[in-house]
């Protein structure tokens, strides 16, 4: 019987790992959160993390169903976390137009960052957290109650090179001190006037950083070996001081609640590149699509070798348990909850229904459109679950190539 088509992208990140993953980990030493992203993305939906088998309850069709790795970094295992996550964020999402803002990092600190991610991208977070809910305290910004915001950390560029940047959706407006009422935003194009944020927001980083410098806490591996002199690091700081720091902002979203809804789910759950952008992976390389900024945002190919790409993808994986996405004033966890109802009460709205629970296969039905229980042999037919699969037990190294690539 044959077997059905797949719509599948052609090329995956697992082929590049596939293909040139044992010789680029035989080239370097790697920390483990990189061997685990390898060995995950190399795994994800084939025998060697086991599954079960399904089988048509109308034909003779039978297929094995593999586990997925769930790693954040892996390009196919974000899409149902994503679409999870903005179901939840359904719920906290007000009848107030909302802004887009961009938060970016000199690039004279990538490597000291690479070297540090925990720390100064932790950093980073903080700078721009305190500088919002300063702007939004302050009442020559017209507002002068706390504001609520999401902060999307992303570390790359299009063509998968190191760029630190957060992504910031806030309200355009904030809960009064006495959490009684609504302070309306006055502007209709930005929220806060970004040369203002982006001095503020340099001025916070830099002292945290320089606090952090002093209490030695940053490492300087190789090159950066010069930085741990405190004089060098001190001209590094104030070479950023006399640099524009570059904080950029969209007009306000007027589209209601979906339309924030849609955009957040393009920064949330990504990663460095998805399958789709792949064109080509051969022994001469890797080629993949990117947008250039830089000219019209057209799209382009660029063309590196294998290693080079798994070197760029690894720049972006980030340390365990990091979170890349936070939330603060009236929308932090603590007390979320409480600050959202005074929110509504202030505007005069009522809390939305809570969402019915959906299992997964509701979730891609409805999202992609795609029924995964639909036999893809008689159409008709419906599949259902079977004996399972054991896991392969594999080293912690990558397993051999012929274990991934068995679907017996």
């Amino acid at each position: 019987m044959s077997q059905p088509a797949t719509t599948r992208p052609q090329w995956e990140v697992a082929d590049v790992v596939r293909r040139f993953g044992e010789g680029y980990q035989a080239e370097r030493h790697l920390p483990s959160s990189h061997l685990r992203v390898l060995r995950h993305i190399r795994t994800c939906r084939t025998v060697v993390l086991g599954g079960h088998m399904e089988a048509c309850d109308n034909c003779a069709y039978q297929r094995p169903a593999y586990n997925s790795c769930g790693d954040r970094h892996c390009p196919k295992c974000g899409t149902m976390a994503k679409e999870k996550w903005l179901a939840e964020r359904r719920a906290e999402l007000l009848p107030v137009p909302y802004f887009h803002k961009v938060f970016t990092m000199p690039h004279e600190l990538n490597a000291l960052t690479l070297a540090n991610k925990k720390i100064v991208l932790g950093l980073l977070f903080k700078a721009v957290a305190e500088t919002l809910l300063q702007f939004g305290r302050d009442p020559r910004s017209r507002l002068g109650g706390k504001v609520g915001f999401t902060l999307v950390l992303h570390t790359w560029n299009q063509q998968l090179l190191d760029h630190f940047h957060l992504h910031c959706v806030i309200p355009a407006g904030a809960l009064s001190g006495d959490g009684q009422t609504w302070i309306r935003a006055k502007y209709d194009t930005f929220l806060f006037h970004v040369k203002n944020l982006a001095d503020v927001f340099r001025g916070k980083f830099l002292t945290l950083l320089e606090e952090a410098f002093d209490a030695h806490e940053l490492c300087f591996p190789g090159q950066l070996a010069d930085l741990a002199a405190p004089p060098v690091f001190a001209d590094l700081l104030l070479g950023l001081r006399r640099k524009h720091w570059i904080v950029y902002s969209k007009a306000p979203f007027h589209g209601g609640p979906e339309q924030v809804l849609d955009y957040l789910g393009r920064y949330t759950h990504r990663v460095a590149i998805s399958n789709h952008r792949l064109v080509e992976v051969s022994d001469a390389g890797v080629t993949f699509s990117y947008r250039d900024r830089s000219d019209e945002n057209k799209k382009k190919l660029q063309t590196v070798t294998g290693h080079e790409f798994l070197r760029r993808f690894l720049l972006h994986v980030l340390p365990r348990g990091f979170q890349r996405i936070r939330h603060y004033g009236f929308l932090a966890a603590r007390t979320k909850a409480e600050s959202l109802a005074k929110c509504r009460a202030a505007l005069a709205v009522a809390a939305p229904a809570k969402p019915a629970p959906q299992t997964a296969v509701e979730r891609l039905l409805k999202v992609a459109g795609i029924d995964v229980l639909k036999c893809p042999c008689c159409e008709t037919g419906r599949m259902s679950r079977g004996a399972v699969l054991q896991r392969l037990q594999s080293a912690y190294r990558l397993p051999p190539l012929t274990d991934c690539l068995n679907t017996s």
